[in-house]
């Protein structure tokens, strides 16, 4: 069968939240990976009349090469620190390092909260099913982190739920939720913009509007 993609972050939120829906999870609240993720999350949380939250995650990189990480910082209703044992054992790095690395990543998740949720307090997960959702997922080290904090949190089901992603990396990360739901794993993968007709990056205005529209449908009802 061939994959033709999805028009649009919405559309794919939309068809998402029909397979989530079926598993009638109890007590959900939803976890956008922003900023891409939270169009997405929004269409899963509207179906599911469920809170919507931010899982905001700054990838911490080695001093002199960035790119490779080395630990993440993840917050929420608590902050996280998940370490990469690998890349910290093969380069010499040691806890304090990272800790030390960590500041400015921490400085930016501030930013980040204080700018989208306007103070608004994390929604705890203790107990409830927690659905991690993101527009599609490549090499999954940054959602792995967020999943391995989750963990910690004593959700009462970690579900991961995306329109799409490569099989290898869906198959790696079944080992840290309870269910996984992704609409498409094509071959080859090549980028997640590929496979939208419509992937315009979503603004901080955006973002910040959608959790608006999802706190008053919520509050209403809708």
């Amino acid at each position: 069968m061939t994959f033709t993609g999805f028009a649009s972050r919405t559309q794919a939120g939309q068809l998402l939240a029909q397979q989530v829906a079926k598993l009638s999870f109890e007590q959900p609240v939803v976890l956008a990976l922003p900023r891409g993720g939270v169009p997405v999350a929004l269409e899963v949380a509207r179906v599911l009349k469920a809170p919507m939250d931010l899982l905001l995650v700054r990838k911490i990189g080695v001093p002199w090469q960035p790119e490779l990480a080395a630990a993440a910082v993840v917050d929420g209703e608590r902050r996280d620190l998940v370490f990469n044992d690998e890349v910290m054992s093969m380069l010499g790095l040691n806890r304090d390092d990272i800790e030390r690395a960590a500041a400015k990543e921490i400085a930016e998740i501030d930013r980040r909260r204080k700018l989208y949720l306007k103070g608004r307090e994390p929604i705890s997960v203790a107990g409830r099913t927690t659905i991690v959702v993101d527009d599609g997922i490549a090499t999954g080290t940054t959602v792995k982190a967020a999943l391995q904090a989750l963990k910690r949190r004593n959700p009462k089901r970690l579900v991961l739920a995306v329109p799409v992603a490569p099989s290898d990396t869906i198959e790696e990360l079944g080992a840290y939720v309870d269910d996984i739901i992704c609409l498409q794993q094509p071959d080859p993968f090549i980028a997640i913009g590929v496979f939208y007709s419509d992937f315009q990056q979503v603004g901080d205005e955006d973002v910040i509007k959608m959790l608006a529209d999802i706190d008053a449908s919520n509050q209403t009802g809708a």
